[in-house]
């Protein structure tokens, strides 16, 4: 894995609609355009009690990402993305998404690859390596999924939904950043409070993630004295600081079934993210969604 030459290349893959840390990291993401280039935003699936099934998971994150970037005042190239999960291993779910991925990536390199942040269910990306497998040569993939090694299971949201395409992606040898959820991750988190100090009132992107974040999280959390993990900003922050977190080559692990993780340590190496620095990025979180 090559050394970042800023300004990079980057897509993001996003089930937007599914929580709102989804839309803290495309504002993110764009909001660092001295450093990375956005060459298109790709709608993932996901289900649960926000969406119907997969494909209409997937068209409401469409429509959110799009919401964001009319926020924000932003043009992108939007993709649409899978509509339901892999049934195998060897079987491509097609979209706009996994096939610009396939071949967008082919105008790359190993010494400047394309990188892909994937946020959600890794559907899209497996996919595309499915249809060109030549393209594992050409990207770096930066995928918040699955828990810590040390957890307890694996059952996470964007790694249970789609187990078979998360075998794919951490078995098919591509260049890869793993950021565990709980145990990692899970420390970037943030209170009403805090994000009332720092959001109310900038722009019309902040009122809306002050406002999103605090109804989800008073409906999600027992107690009035919540702290909300922001994960999916670490995903893009890998990219920008080598401060804002701390990694170590680990041995490709094995999602199973079962959700758990299985070891193999002859398999390949990967970028296995254990640590976040919390107040340094939402610091710089914070001061550039106020802009």
């Amino acid at each position: 894995m090559q050394k970042l030459k800023y300004p990079v290349d980057v897509v993001l893959d996003t089930d937007a609609y599914n929580e709102i840390d989804d839309q803290f990291a495309i504002a993110y993401l764009l909001k660092n355009p001295d450093k990375l280039a956005v060459k298109g935003l790709y709608a993932a699936p996901f289900l649960n009690q926000r969406s119907s099934n997969p494909k209409d998971g997937m068209e409401k994150s469409f429509n959110e990402i799009k919401n964001i970037l009319n926020l924000m005042g932003e043009t992108c190239q939007v993709f649409r993305g899978s509509e339901h999960f892999l049934v195998d291993e060897n079987t491509p779910c097609i979209s706009a998404a996994t096939t610009d991925l396939s071949q967008r990536a082919m105008s790359y390199t190993a010494e400047n690859p394309l990188y892909v942040v994937a946020i959600g269910a890794i559907t899209n990306i497996a996919s595309a390596i499915l249809l060109n497998p030549a393209i594992k040569e050409k990207i770096v993939v930066v995928w918040l999924g699955g828990h810590s090694f040390e957890w307890h299971d694996n059952t996470e949201f964007n790694m249970s939904q789609d187990v078979a395409a998360a075998r794919i992606i951490l078995g098919c040898g591509v260049s890869l950043v793993l950021l565990p959820c709980m145990g990692v991750v899970s420390a970037f988190n943030t209170t009403a409070p805090e994000l009332k100090y720092w959001l109310t009132g900038k722009n019309k992107l902040c009122d809306y993630l002050l406002n999103h974040t605090i109804t989800q999280a008073n409906e999600e959390h027992e107690y009035p004295t919540w702290a909300r993990s922001i994960w999916d900003v670490t995903a893009v922050a890998w990219l920008l600081d080598s401060d804002f977190m701390l990694d170590r080559w680990e041995h490709s692990p094995i999602p199973t079934y079962e959700n758990k993780w299985a070891v193999d340590k002859t398999r390949h190496l990967i970028k296995y993210v254990y640590h976040i620095n919390r107040e340094k990025l939402f610091y710089d979180l914070f001061q550039k969604l106020g802009q």
